[in-house]
């Protein structure tokens, strides 16, 4: 004859239904230690992983500094090298400084400064002319009569080119 708790734990879990029939003649105060056992141990297992984990190290190298950080051998100078060397960059020095006093290079920076000015006025102007076809932003036409706002627009073409 099996025992109602049997029966109960047998649909619920196999596992326990394996257990309790072990202990088919227990009590009810150990069929409570046997479940808290199942319980408890994979959540002791689970938490000892979780918080049993170890740094995680670099290697072998960890700490060391590269082999950048180690001065290389002395090598030997040659005056020959050095008066070259010291030459090249005198003649470097003097073709920059002219270049720099140059007035090609100051004609080319005024065209850029001038480019700038103009390409940004012509941005605005186009997001301006947007804003006024569309009805929004600074440059609405709302308010305006309707040849207010063509004259309005037929200005702002005119200024980005698109006439």
């Amino acid at each position: 004859m099996i025992s109602s708790s049997f029966m109960v734990s047998a649909n619920a879990n196999p596992i326990i239904a394996t257990l309790s029939k072990r202990s088919y003649a227990s009590s009810p105060s150990s069929d409570f230690l046997c479940m808290s056992r199942l319980v408890a141990f994979p959540l002791v297992a689970s938490v000892s992983v979780l918080l049993w984990t170890n740094p995680v190290n670099a290697g072998i190298l960890s700490g060391f500094s590269g082999l950048e950080s180690v001065p290389g051998p002395e090598l030997p100078k040659i005056d020959f090298l050095n008066k070259w060397n010291e030459d090249n960059q005198k003649k470097y020095a003097e073709l920059d400084s002219q270049f720099k006093s140059s007035k090609v290079l100051k004609e080319l920076l005024e065209k850029s400064k001038q480019n700038k000015e103009r390409n940004e006025r012509l941005i605005q102007d186009k997001y301006c002319l947007r804003g006024a076809e569309w009805g929004v932003g600074d440059c609405s036409t709302q308010g305006m009569t309707q040849q207010e706002r063509d004259d309005f627009v037929a200005m702002l073409k005119k200024r980005t080119g698109e006439e």
